[in-house]
């Protein structure tokens, strides 16, 4: 038989299911007409943690008849996912689940009724996605598009550039994409007023408030214009009416793999590769550990999200998870192993995962230094998540997670994965600050790392982050074998002392000295990396 693409799957069933891909056992057109006739349910952000989560969460709601719509998906910043995914595509999306065994299984889900792309600068798109809203029976929409999507303001507190023009402008052309919500968001206003779900669910804490707080802004400088009726910002701000309930998601979802889209043509499938220029492919490769937790706030009413794993909850235990999560649990490992594994040469965490000295520094992290603070939120267990992570996850030899995937926006990582760690010891009369020792290990790496040279000695490419111009910068007189400890202090105070970084300034929490002089073994020449993790690791034993 010819090769097979993604959207033949309807018309060949019997091969699909020979090649091992589940498929869906519903009426697809039928929830696709539904979900284009009258969404219940919108997300917004369609990348690749939609396509191998939520995704996955409305085919299993699909499958099980506990709704009958298929849901809408739309890109706020660029129409390319659109264009060359999405529609290409059908809609439809092959999710490859890599197993820590090394077995794949594969599934297409056809949960989606409709991709476009929900920007003013597509007008049949814009015009869509606005009918959309206007509907009484829309019920919630969800988020994935990283915590900067979230931003009206930049560090030094003045609104970003196309978050002013929104500001200015009024709802009718938005550019940012929180001027876009906002915009939709008064177009339900307008059209009656009907309740909504906001859901937040990117990878940062308090998601649903900085959610809440940034839609408000927009809507409240608006009125203050005189661009909205004076009543619009009320109803956004009524959460009996507009709600933004708080979440915490963990499942990680690499970028497509080259390897997965060879494995796949070797089946019999073509066209399924990432898009040039674009980290989007027709499959999402993910693993199988997956959580999704969110606070019960829903005043449209919801599909029965618990019937397909989604843990729901209220609004303090869905803060205890999702603190649990990335200040002590995974991110701040994933963060530690991202920045050694780009100094050591890594391409992939699960490689880091065989190497003893760099288990030793995450258990050493996890366990010791960060549960002691974690408050459990009782839905999950933080040990055993820890377990999980630890001893599945992260080996999965399957999953292919990089390093410098996950080194990108470090400094705006900091404060939530150590910073909040540090002020727990700090506050705590059980607990010293003087007894962390990966937490400035770790630190002292970041440091290292924005010196721009691996531990061979060869230059490296750093990863994106809104502060790396200024960061590197303050670094520039920093370099391997650099042995003067004022001249080093001097350029990296700015940095340690910074508690828009840190959360605190680490000087006066006790741990600024110590980070130097751990940076300074770091810089004594090529390989002092991983001699100052290796001598730390014994003082652990």
């Amino acid at each position: 038989m010819a090769l097979l693409n993604l959207q033949d799957w309807q018309r060949h069933r019997a091969e699909f299911e020979r090649l091992g891909v589940a498929l869906p056992s519903y009426d697809v057109n039928g929830a696709r007409g539904a979900g284009r006739a009258q969404p219940e349910w919108i997300h917004l952000g369609a990348g690749n943690l939609f396509r191998a989560f939520h995704a996955q969460v409305a085919d299993d709601l699909l499958a099980s008849g506990l709704m009958a719509r298929g849901i809408v998906a739309a890109d706020l910043r660029s129409p390319r996912g659109v264009d060359e995914v999405w529609v290409p595509d059908g809609d439809d999306v092959l999710v490859v689940t890599m197993r820590p065994d090394g077995s794949q299984g594969l599934r297409v889900l056809g949960s989606v009724a409709d991709a476009l792309f929900a920007n003013p600068a597509r007008p049949s798109d814009w015009s869509r996605m606005r009918s959309y809203f206007e509907s009484p029976e829309l019920k919630l929409v969800t988020v994935t598009i990283t915590e900067k999507g979230y931003a009206t303001c930049g560090a030094e507190g003045k609104p970003l550039p196309d978050a002013a023009d929104d500001m200015a402008g009024g709802p009718g052309a938005p550019k940012s994409a929180m001027g876009i919500v906002a915009s939709l968001l008064h177009t339900r206003y307008e059209a009656g007023a009907a309740p909504i779900a906001l859901v937040a669910t990117d990878n940062f804490s308090q998601n649903g408030r900085r959610f809440r707080e940034s839609v408000l802004t927009i809507a409240r400088a608006w009125e203050a214009a005189g661009l909205v009726d004076e009543e619009f910002a009320a109803y956004a701000a009524d959460e009996s009416r507009v709600s933004f309930p708080w979440s915490m998601i963990d499942r990680i979802v690499p970028n497509p793999s080259p390897e997965v889209a060879e494995e796949l043509a070797k089946r019999g499938f073509e066209g399924m590769g990432p898009r040039e220029g674009l980290h989007l492919a027709s499959f999402a490769n993910t693993e199988e550990a997956r959580y999704l937790v969110v606070e019960d706030s829903f005043p449209n009413g919801r599909p029965p999200l618990e019937r397909a794993g989604v843990t729901m909850t209220d609004r303090e235990h869905a803060e205890r998870a999702d603190t649990m999560k990335v200040t002590a649990c995974l991110n701040p490992l994933h963060t530690a192993l991202a920045l050694f594994g780009c100094l050591l040469g890594y391409t992939r965490i699960w490689q880091e995962m065989g190497d003893g000295d760099l288990v030793a520094l995450v258990r050493r992290l996890g366990y010791v230094e960060d549960l002691p603070v974690v408050v459990s939120p009782e839905v999950i267990d933080p040990h055993a998540f820890l377990d999980e992570l630890l001893e599945r996850r992260l080996p999965n030899r399957s999953l292919p997670d990089a390093p410098q995937r996950i080194a990108s926006d470090t400094s705006q990582k900091m404060p939530i994965r150590f910073g909040h760690t540090i002020a727990a010891y700090r506050a705590s009369a059980a607990l010293e600050v003087g007894e962390l020792a990966a937490i400035p290990l770790v630190v002292a790496a970041w440091l290292r790392y924005l010196v721009g040279v691996d531990d061979g000695g060869e230059p490296m490419v750093l990863s994106p982050d809104p502060m790396l111009d200024g960061l590197t910068a303050t670094m520039a007189s920093v370099s391997l074998g650099c042995a003067d400890p004022a001249a080093l202090h001097e350029s990296v105070a700015p940095i340690l002392s910074n508690d828009r970084i840190f959360g605190c300034d680490l000087y006066e929490a006790g741990l600024g000295g110590r980070v130097e002089g751990l940076l300074a073994e770091m810089l004594a020449g090529p390989g002092a990396v991983r001699a100052t993790l290796e001598r730390m690791v014994q003082t652990w034993s």
